[in-house]
């Protein structure tokens, strides 16, 4: 996977899971925590790991 295409998957995850706060959160939390673990197969690993955490705060709010 390419620097560029990764950033833009872990960008596309972050913002799917901030609207995940916001509307339904079990399924935007899930694909932004899926977009941040594909997103570490590449070297945008920091950006990976904030789609993955926004996700999971998502869902965890979902189920609350």
């Amino acid at each position: 996977m390419s620097d560029s295409m990764a950033k833009w998957l872990a960008i596309i995850g972050i913002l799917v899971g901030v609207v995940g706060f916001f509307w339904k959160p079990l399924i935007m939390g899930s694909i932004a925590v899926a977009a941040g673990v594909i997103g570490q197969f590449s070297t945008q690993k920091k950006l990976s790991w904030i789609a993955v955490a926004v996700g999971a705060i998502a869902l965890v709010l979902g189920i609350i």
